[in-house]
């Protein structure tokens, strides 16, 4: 049961506090530069969905997300790409439920699981959930196996959570730890991976460390994939807190890093489409036109209908210019056509190279 019983704060868990706080004050100012906070929430949420997904090898291209989230109803849309989108969509849910709030309740957590899983199973209640190891199969963790047990603990999670008086040490250090006991508590029978790192993006939502879930913990996991388990392992072992708080602080530092440098890039490309689209199409410039080329990277007909509150056949002719100056690219595929924002899906494609899963994604939108 938490707070926990040992002091937490030592020197190097300080130090390392204030660098990834420091970087995500930055993020959080960075963010604001983007004046329509739904290209952050479309592009980068669609982006930590393909990421977490991974951690759990459920594996999809880029080109397969983009052509599914334009139009899952004429596509086949695979089974890993669906569970992506649903991890997606369950992302944006809890954001929209915590935001005004500042509260992350388990009924909030429960609703996130449920829109990840696509089921109301809820907290488990049958025993027989153990963790074992991918390598050699051995139970390596057996969580709490009463339902009363796991909805004890849950309601002490969230108390920890939402109670700041309960311990007084910085919401960075906090996080490191409800990760971890959310981790080890296990409490659904799937998906928990994936909604205890949609739990780390809200905690800071709440903690008003950002204003929008757009950090990348995800990718740092995969790059660091065994180092995180074991380190898991290693508090429910040996109690060894600090290189797991450590690791997390690092990982918050890193990854706030490698976004702003997205955030500025997209930023960057947003104003050189803004003045280029001005120059060469001056009539046809709408600052929500250039909001849907980066929403969307693979937009479409009725997206610009909605958006710009246009007929049809304005947003095609619209469409139509700006692939004929090369700003986008039309791609039929099927009965449907798609208009590719190619220097944006680059930059995607550029960051997932880090952690070596873009060679598809690399492949599908050369071709």
């Amino acid at each position: 049961m938490l707070p926990l019983n040992q002091e937490i704060e030592t020197k190097a868990i300080l130090k390392q506090v204030s660098n990834a706080n420091k970087r995500l004050a930055e993020l959080k100012g960075i963010a604001q530069t983007i004046p329509n906070e739904n290209i952050l929430i479309n592009s980068l949420v669609l982006q930590e969905a393909k990421d977490s997904s991974a951690v759990e090898n459920i594996v999809t291209t880029h080109d397969e997300l983009y052509k599914a989230e334009a139009d899952r109803t004429s596509l086949v849309i695979s089974s890993s790409t669906k569970e992506v989108l649903h991890y997606s969509e369950a992302l944006k849910h809890g954001f929209a439920l915590v935001r005004n709030k500042k509260l992350l309740t388990n009924n909030i957590i429960r609703e996130i699981q449920e829109c990840l899983e696509q089921n109301k199973a809820g907290f488990r209640s049958t025993p027989g959930t153990t963790l074992k190891s991918q390598q050699t199969g051995d139970i390596v963790y057996t969580p709490p196996q009463d339902r009363q047990e796991i909805e004890n603990y849950m309601k002490n999670l969230e108390e920890f959570i939402n109670d700041d008086s309960i311990i007084d040490v910085d919401s960075l250090i906090k996080l490191a730890i409800i990760h971890h006991q959310f981790e080890s508590i296990h409490p659904f029978y799937d998906g928990n991976g994936r909604t205890g790192r949609i739990i780390n993006i809200l905690y800071l939502v709440i903690k008003d460390l950002l204003d929008l879930p757009i950090l990348y913990l995800s990718r740092y996991i995969i790059s660091n994939k065994s180092e995180y388990y074991k380190l898991l392992q290693e508090v429910r072992d040996q109690d060894a807190w600090e290189p797991w708080i450590l690791f997390i602080l690092k990982g918050i530092e890193i990854t706030a890093q490698e976004t702003i440098g997205l955030v500025q890039k997209i930023g960057y490309l947003m104003q050189t489409y803004k003045v280029g689209i001005k120059k060469k199409l001056p009539n046809i410039y709408r600052h929500e036109l250039l909001n849907n080329l980066f929403s969307h990277p693979y937009t479409k007909i009725e997206f610009v209908q909605q958006e710009l509150n246009v007929n049809r056949q304005t947003a095609s002719k619209y469409l139509q210019k700006l692939a004929e100056q090369d700003f986008i690219q039309s791609v039929k595929i099927g009965r449907n056509k798609y208009y590719l924002n190619l220097p944006l899906i680059k930059l995607f494609i550029d960051a997932g190279k880090q952690i070596g899963l873009s060679q598809d994604s690399i492949e599908s939108v050369n071709q």
